[in-house]
């Protein structure tokens, strides 16, 4: 992994197939989409502009998100953990997942290993997630 916050993995497949495949992976680690925003159609009906398909995915492992909660209740602005779904290319998608394990050191302040434990745990199956797309 990189020096970023995501990991990402570029998936085979027409664009909605793709989310669903992503849904599915994600839903394998306990997570499940709790909102989805088509980014490409609310800025053409916001302010009438094209863009690519792009799709922001909210996904929430609930267990984990009560833990966390439960260590630090404002750990919450962060949440859920945000999956994007671009299209790349023809036939090709940008999967990027968040990386709950950077999140979480934010919320820290290396003061919590609860929720340094937790991100670490929803890192794992995140990592899963995404190595299972490609």
């Amino acid at each position: 992994m990189t020096d970023t916050f995501s990991l990402d993995v570029t998936v085979a497949g027409n664009f909605d197939d793709v989310i669903e495949t992503v849904t599915a992976a994600l839903k394998v680690e306990g997570f499940g989409v709790l909102t989805r925003i088509d980014v490409d159609t609310v800025l053409k009906t916001k302010i009438d502009v094209d863009f690519r398909p792009y799709t922001i995915l909210g996904a929430c492992n609930p267990v984990l998100a009560h833990k966390a909660l439960t260590a630090r209740s404002d750990v919450g602005m962060m949440l859920p953990c945000n999956v994007t779904v671009e299209k790349s290319g023809e036939g090709e998608c940008l999967v990027r997942f968040i990386d709950p394990a950077k999140m979480m050191s934010f919320a820290t302040l290396g003061d919590n290993a609860d929720l340094v434990a937790i991100g670490a745990e929803a890192a794992e199956r995140i990592g899963r997630a995404a190595a299972s797309l490609g």
